[in-house]
């Protein structure tokens, strides 16, 4: 065995060494095995608490299906545990993404000693199921990922201006739906109204309030045409959002101009045409 080979450890690594390559590294046998089996143990405690709300399953195996919900837990306490204690800054961990789900994957079983029906929450574990793509070397979808909310925080501000803009014409609607169908056709209040413009305006219709008047019934076909363009807004801002993170960009910026953001070996400024070199 040589100091390049993966599965290498020095004779002086001490035990906290050791474990945290198990733990963290899943380029070693171990480190690999450590994580499948993880993955295996995440699944079948989501399985578990699945099976533990169907009633009749629940009659038969209670008692085995809530030892074992337990048994992982504990697991999984000791697993967070060893993770805090390798790390040399374990508040950098605990602030993670992967910190922060692996702590909620426990907080469940725990509150439903005090709270009742918390142990359902345990589905939250299916989170850590992402550790799968370190462990196929997925990289690429780790960054997709980070592409995505990338994209998704950039284009915060205009989602959060198209819902205000929508909010605002669910209103008008609805208030205009209360002055043409009024209270004897279920439009009793404008926020009645007003709840009948959001099932229609979102193309979910529930049918438990429909217009009956002519006027009413124009007023509605319009709305569910304009729903259907409606949705389409968001989707076309997160859409521009991540086609523009997908572009490879440099650090460099502009000398004349100031503009950031170039693509990788572009030589002059997109914005002016300015030399970058």
């Amino acid at each position: 065995m040589r100091e390049g080979d993966p599965i290498f450890v020095k004779p002086k690594s001490t035990l906290r060494e050791w474990c945290r390559l198990i733990i963290f590294e899943a380029d070693t046998p171990l480190g690999k095995g450590f994580d499948v089996t993880l993955i295996v143990c995440i699944l079948l405690s989501v399985a578990s608490v699945m099976m533990a709300s169907v009633e009749s399953l629940m009659d038969r195996f209670g008692s085995f299906l809530i030892w074992l919900e337990w048994t992982f837990t504990i697991a999984f306490t000791i697993e967070y545990l060893l993770r805090v204690w390798t790390v040399k800054q374990p508040l950098f961990y605990i602030r993670s993404f992967y910190g922060i789900v692996d702590l909620a994957a426990l907080l469940p079983t725990y509150l439903s000693l005090f709270v009742v029906d918390a142990e359902y929450l345990i589905v939250i574990r299916m989170l850590r199921v992402m550790r799968v793509f370190r462990i196929l070397k997925l990289i690429q979808y780790l960054e997709g990922s980070s592409m995505i909310m990338k994209a998704l925080r950039a284009s915060g501000p205009k989602i959060t201006v198209f819902v205000m803009a929508v909010v605002v014409l669910v209103v008008i609607i609805g208030s205009l739906m209360y002055v043409i169908e009024g209270h004897k056709h279920g439009c009793s209040s404008i926020p009645m109204s007003i709840y009948w413009a959001v099932v229609t305006l979102t193309t979910v219709g529930y049918g438990d309030i429909a217009p009956v008047t002519p006027l009413g019934k124009i007023l509605a076909s319009m709305v569910m045409i304009m729903g259907y363009a409606i949705i389409a807004v968001p989707t076309g801002i997160v859409t521009a959002e991540l086609t523009r993170a997908d572009r490879s960009t440099t650090t460099l910026s502009c000398r004349n101009c100031s503009a950031e953001a170039h693509p990788d070996g572009a030589k002059f400024c997109y914005q002016c045409g300015h030399d970058l070199n």
